[in-house]
């Protein structure tokens, strides 16, 4: 059993119309989820959202991975090593 990790997520959306599908993977790892703040930049027309996580490392990846298959959405996470 891999040990809990805590985790920063970026998620950098570039097409509006993808932040429903983002909020529905997020709401599927609720119980994950630490704290969450969003930034709409709308000078750019982008939205930048950043998500704190408590889980297995396999979790973050499954969360990062689902995130990164939406067109339009671009996504990274900074694992804690302990």
């Amino acid at each position: 059993m891999n040990e809990k990790r805590i985790a920063v997520t970026a998620i950098v959306i570039d097409e509006q119309s993808a932040a429903m599908e983002v909020n529905k993977v997020l709401s599927e790892y609720n119980d994950m989820i630490i704290g969450r703040m969003g930034i709409p930049y709308r000078e750019r027309a982008i939205s930048i959202i950043s998500v704190a996580v408590d889980a297995e490392p396999d979790r973050i990846s499954s969360l990062t991975g689902r995130l990164g298959q939406i067109p339009g959405v671009s996504v990274k996470a900074a694992v804690s090593k302990k």
